[in-house]
């Protein structure tokens, strides 16, 4: 039982180091999760937190967290929080601007948007097989291990 135990610890370590949070452990660079999901990223008040998988999610008011307690499936981004264009194109995680995303069926995409490069637009251009791809490199190098 003991080492069933830390079999199941060790697994959820190491796939919470695939995360993008920052040194306190906040995803999404302290955003609301649910704010996307309203059309407009808001950032998030340490206030109204909750944790989640190894993350420590940020709110902008009381019902958006009662919200994502509720399904937080659904709200979380997509590839631990990391650029989806990368994940696609390379497989490797990339910061994001948390103001770049797209929702696609219900899921939420971050995506690197700094010194004009924003890969929001060719993800759009190709966004299927990128998709594909960034689905498989995410489940084949990072959750997988």
């Amino acid at each position: 039982m003991i080492k069933f135990f830390s079999l199941i610890t060790l697994v959820f370590l190491m796939q919470e180091g695939h995360l993008n949070l920052d040194k306190q452990g906040v995803a999404m660079e302290g955003y609301d999760p649910v704010s996307y999901f309203n059309g407009k990223p808001t950032a998030g008040q340490s206030g109204y937190f909750y944790q989640f998988e190894g993350a420590r999610y940020y709110f902008s008011s009381s019902e958006n967290l009662e919200i994502f307690k509720l399904t937080p499936e659904k709200y979380v981004p997509q590839y631990g929080g990391w650029c989806a264009y990368a994940m696609g194109e390379t497989g490797d995680k990339v910061k994001i601007d948390p103001e770049t995303f797209r929702i696609t069926d219900g899921k939420l995409y971050l995506f690197y948007n700094f010194r004009g490069n924003n890969t929001l637009i060719p993800w759009k251009q190709n966004e299927l097989p990128l998709m594909e791809k960034a689905n498989k490199n995410w489940n084949t190098k990072y959750v997988s291990d």
